[in-house]
């Protein structure tokens, strides 16, 4: 081989230096390989090796070819037309290689041994080499104990570099497209092989862009002639295509090895976790299964150990296998049973995974998502939701929902193709979309979903199924967050008789039940009713799920906000920190669950005058709802309505006005006029005024949003009571006392019955109304 390379050769300046010290530090003959996959740069590597220290080896360069023919045959043939040595011809192969040793040419000695595949074969020319010869193998195999170096792909930057000076005859190509060129080198799995010869058919192909070449190649694949080398690439160093050099490799193996190397393909391109794949055997051949992934795929290069238990197929040697597959017997009973693997992993994802469940399936996700996109005709029917469903759980546990939301989207469209409008698949797809798009805030595309559901739920499943009474809940919860009580309360008691007889008084669900009945009891101030409901289904999660579930974190929240309400705010305290402190550790700190936990704790903090201890949190569950959730959701309307509220009750007005202005115009955008949500905006925003002394803005606000609680919420409501002390508040501020007091009187009374006599609320109005009374002109007898 003439001692040329490539005009070009980047990206593996650390790895020759390495090559050097190997073949440096042993003082007696140095035997050392490059190892790696095909088409990996171990020949162009082991040739700019010997071209930059052709100084050193001042004895000359042996360049052999191992798969050629016999070595020794190939020293002597050398050693005669380059050395002018004459071994004896009556010597045998062997005795005459070391009669060319001896006699070699003064000065230290590079051999190199081009693709190596079995070193017994050339072990007996190398024994008796003096010391200063030093050999370099090239090999796709693990040599047992010789020195190695193991060659990677190149690095991301390595891999563009070597494409732009492959095209300088278009400069400014790979700027003027350099997300293009970064995608095309990464599709090429950094192979430098597949690089180059790419970038050699594109200095040809002047007029084909870099989009034109992506296109080709994620159509055909290794099929593509770009990966082929063209008989006009004479200056190439490598001697074949990608598919050539991986054939040579593949020849290698035995059945057994090609079926698991195929397998593996059907992963996603992403590390698989090896527990994955050992489902695809008994017990009993699991050490089978390691030999062959350890003796065979990784000693040549097939297969990249990436940490432990962790291992990766290349890019193209993953299309190489995948391209062999087609031709296997079991092809389809393959993918199906890899199917069913991952089936079963995504039905191990509950519907709120804690932050150390998601850890632990996060490795599995790729490959779930290959299944989804690629593999969906080879899951059963009755299998057929469940890989989306996984991959939508796995981003909505995390609150992730903008990632969550085009799994649920492609699994109603999916279910809806194969199995019709009228399944019971369709009926649940339906449903979780619905719910995912009420975590966004997105009322009114969720209404329809559900509606729909239940429709249908109960037209295939009949009057009295656990799927009807999830979705009378689920229906239900939406009013419920709608501030449409009296539409939600009758689904709420009839999915909770529901789960009661079909499932039991100690069931999760019938839990669940029993929290949402007493949510929608205490957002209309029937606290009495709710708490008792709170109470049971915190007993019954402690009972069913443990201290440790998110579930419990819920409950324990929820009736801390009901004792918060109630002023009972010694009871509340220690649950909110309970509940947050469970969410951290379950759910991790990036998640919206701590966020509601983060906000509602601080709002604890507010109402008792504790600002200092209020305010950072409010802070962070306002950023973390931003982050997580965007601008346009009403958490985090709640979230600068609350932080407004805090700096109103420290005297920061000029703080607390505009959050309040964006708190009620983004309610009234997502939850329309009609909702309670915005009579408190419109209440706090009046309140705001009247602290100012602004008197002439509050009225009509104070005005409106009176009128809409009573519409909303009853006239027994503590929030009407809140709105008439507020009222009557300014009227006595202006003087007009005579129009305060009745208001007085009647918020006094709705508190004293809704909330009782030593509530902080009805002692203020109390106060209020006994101060008004000492400033009215005593009645004449």
């Amino acid at each position: 081989m003439p001692l040329s390379g490539v005009a070009e050769f980047v990206g593996r300046e650390e790895e020759l230096k390495n090559l050097h010290q190997l073949l440096q530090d042993n003082k007696q003959v140095a035997i050392a390989a490059i190892a790696g996959m095909g088409g990996v740069g171990k020949t162009e590597l082991a040739l700019q090796y010997g071209i930059q220290h052709r100084e050193t080896y001042n004895g000359g360069l042996c360049w052999l070819l191992a798969k050629t023919g016999d070595v020794g045959i190939q020293v002597v043939q050398f050693a005669r037309t380059q050395l002018d040595l004459k071994p004896p011809e009556d010597f045998d192969i062997v005795a005459q290689v070391q009669y060319c040793w001896r006699r070699w040419r003064e000065g230290d000695v590079l051999l190199v041994l081009d693709d190596v595949s079995n070193y017994e074969e050339v072990k007996s020319y190398l024994q008796s080499l003096p010391s200063r010869f030093k050999v370099l193998m090239t090999t796709r195999q693990k040599l047992g104990r010789i020195a190695q170096l193991s060659l990677d792909v190149l690095q991301p930057e390595a891999a563009l570099e070597l494409l732009k000076s492959l095209l300088k005859e278009t400069p400014g190509q790979i700027e003027k497209e350099l997300a293009l060129a970064n995608q095309l080198c990464e599709w090429l799995g950094y192979l430098p092989l597949g690089v180059e010869l790419v970038g050699r058919y594109l200095a040809r192909k002047q007029d084909l862009s870099l989009a034109e070449i992506l296109l080709r190649l994620e159509k055909k694949r290794l099929d593509e002639r770009s990966l082929s080398k063209s008989k006009s690439e004479a200056d190439m160093t490598a001697q074949r295509g990608v598919l050539a050099a991986f054939e040579l490799s593949w020849q290698e193996l035995e059945d057994d090895d090609k079926q698991l190397g195929c397998l593996l393909s059907l992963f996603a391109a992403a590390p698989i976790p090896w527990k994955l794949v050992e489902h695809f055997v008994t017990e009993e051949y699991e050490v089978d299964l390691e030999e062959i992934r350890d003796d065979r795929l990784l000693n040549l290069h097939l297969l990249q150990r990436k940490g432990e238990g962790v291992y990766q197929l290349h890019p193209l040697l993953r299309e190489f296998f995948q391209y062999k597959l087609t031709g296997l017997e079991q092809t389809e009973e393959f993918k199906r049973f890899f199917c069913w693997v991952i089936v079963v992993v995504a039905k191990g994802i509950p519907e709120t995974p804690t932050l150390e469940q998601i850890i632990n399936v996060s490795p599995a996700i790729p490959h779930l998502a290959e299944v989804a996109n690629h593999l969906i005709e080879s899951i059963s029917n009755d299998d057929l939701p469940w890989v989306f469903v996984g991959n939508a759980r796995f981003y909505n546990g995390q609150g992730l929902y903008t990632q969550a939301e085009p799994w649920y989207q492609q699994c109603l469209k999916i279910v809806k193709q194969r199995l019709g409008e009228s399944h019971s698949h369709v009926a649940s797809s339906l449903n979780n979309l619905a719910l995912l798009y009420y975590s966004q805030g997105r009322y009114s595309k969720a209404e329809p979903l559900l509606i729909r559901a239940l429709a249908l739920r109960l037209k295939l499943l009949g009057e009295e199924h656990r799927d009807v009474a999830t979705s009378l809940n689920n229906l239900a919860y939406l009013y419920n967050s709608q501030g449409r009580y009296s539409e939600a309360e009758p689904l709420y008691i009839q999915a909770l008789a529901l789960s009661r007889k079909l499932l039991g008084e100690s069931h999760p669900d019938f839990a669940q039940s029993l929290n949402n009945l007493a949510s929608l009891y205490g957002f209309q101030g029937r606290y009495s009713e709710a708490e008792p409901l709170f109470i049971q289904a915190l007993a019954l999660r402690r009972k069913l799920l443990e201290e440790s579930h998110p579930d419990f974190a819920q409950s324990l929240n929820n009736l801390a906000s009901l004792y918060g309400f109630q002023g009972r705010y010694s009871e509340a305290e220690p649950l909110f920190i309970q509940a947050l402190a469970l969410r951290r550790k379950l759910l991790g700190e990036k998640h919206p669950d701590v966020a509601t936990s983060l906000n509602n704790l601080a709002y604890l903090y507010n109402s008792q005058g504790r600002y200092s201890e209020a305010e950072p949190l409010f802070i962070q569950a306002l950023e973390l709802r931003r982050n997580l959730l965007g601008e346009e959701h009403p958490d985090v309307a709640i979230s600068l309505n609350n932080l407004a509220l805090l700096y109103d009750s420290q005297g920061r007005y000029s703080e607390a006005e505009p959050l309040f202005i964006q708190a009620l115009e983004l309610r009234r955008n997502l939850l329309g006029e009609e909702h309670p949500d915005v009579a408190t905006s419109l209440n706090n925003l009046a309140k705001l005024y009247y602290s100012q002394k602004r008197y002439t803005e509050p009225e009509p606000l104070y005005l409106q949003a009176l009128e809409l609680r009573r519409n909303l919420l009853g006239e027994e409501h503590p929030d009407v009571a809140i709105s008439l002390n507020n009222l009557a508040k300014l009227y006595y501020s202006q003087g007009r006392y005579s129009e305060a007091e009745p208001l007085y009187i009647q918020a006094l009374d709705i508190f004293e019955r809704r909330l009782g006599v030593n509530h902080p609320n009805t002692v203020k109005v109390r106060e209020n109304l006994a101060d008004l009374r000492d400033r009215l002109p005593p009645n004449p007898e």
